[in-house]
């Protein structure tokens, strides 16, 4: 069952930012973590790999929609579900991209190193590509 939301509890916000499918990335299965991102052809350091919006959902409403895995945390008690590939970028400690908020609703995600074609891309969720906390699962 979905729940009705009132306009106090999710408020929808526009952006002037444009968006634009990636012709960088294919979202394809992995051998052993579900869906991934992965390159399509060569992408060098500091390209914007993808920019896509975002719909803010109440955080206490994203497990009984069974998204807890592909949400962001977005303020409190706020979720986010990024469209896009957004929400398939697996996890990694040694990242080769990151995420950044950018406009209103907006994530993007940059490449921190040069990819190779046909390599997953991946982001550490902990939001900095450095950070080693914990990040809810047992990573592999």
């Amino acid at each position: 069952m979905v729940a009705s939301l009132t306009d106090s509890e999710v408020s929808v916000k526009t952006t002037t930012m444009s968006h634009q499918q990636s012709t960088l990335i294919i979202a394809k299965q992995t051998r052993t973590r579900g869906q991934g991102v992965f390159a399509r052809r060569p992408i060098p350091a500091d390209t914007i790999i993808e920019r896509v919006p975002v719909l803010l959902v109440p955080a206490a409403e994203i497990a009984d929609l069974g998204l807890a895995d592909y949400a962001f945390s977005w303020g409190r008690g706020t979720a986010a579900l990024a469209l896009g590939y957004g929400s398939l970028y697996n996890h990694s400690y040694t990242p080769n991209a990151c995420y950044q908020d950018v406009g209103r609703c907006t994530k993007q995600f940059v490449a921190i190193r040069d990819i190779a074609a046909g390599e997953e891309i991946t982001v550490n969720y902990n939001g900095e590509p450095d950070n080693r906390s914990a990040v809810g699962f047992e990573v592999r």
